[in-house]
């Protein structure tokens, strides 16, 4: 809920670096909850798409690049524009498994550690975009590993079907 209220603009419209409004191939850009805005050496933003039928990584094919190019070029583009931070020193990713099931990117400074950031959960977009132009199918088709902590609901179904 929290996602369609920013999106629908009931909940921190104030907040909003950036906005294409188009339904299709258009998200919004906002601080993450993580980020407190003071400095930038831990800068953290998500982008957010309207689009209410993409849920993960897994639902992207060819079709969705203009999305997704979108959010890459326009999101660099307000980032440096408002902090003045160059797309050379951002980490553009997508989660695998997502915290939340609605498509969202996440913008970090290069030099902040941000949590989910590693390569066993990070999927870089520029890569994604790429792997998509190859394949449109690469996200239905590919095996993709991802890390468990060992608390996760999700964690104990694979154990229980024998697959960990």
């Amino acid at each position: 809920q929290w996602v369609y209220n920013i999106l629908e603009k009931k909940a921190e419209a104030d907040r909003i670096i950036h906005e294409n409004p188009d339904p299709s191939n258009g998200f919004v850009l906002v601080p993450d909850l993580k980020w407190n805005q003071n400095q930038l050496e831990d800068l953290y933003l998500i982008a957010l798409v309207h689009r209410r039928d993409i849920k993960s990584l897994r639902d992207l094919t060819a079709e969705h690049l203009p999305l997704l190019r979108n959010i890459l070029q326009e999101g660099k583009e307000a980032i440096v524009k408002r902090f003045g931070v160059p797309s050379s020193q951002l980490r553009i990713y997508l989660h695998y498994q997502p915290s939340y099931q609605h498509l969202h990117v996440h913008f970090t400074a290069l030099g902040y550690d941000a949590p989910g950031s590693s390569v066993e959960r990070a999927h870089l977009l520029a890569d994604v975009i790429d792997n998509l132009a190859m394949d449109s199918l690469y996200y239905q088709k590919r095996a993709l590993t991802f890390p468990l902590r060992a608390d996760e609901p999700l964690l104990k179904k694979f154990q229980e079907a024998g697959k960990v």
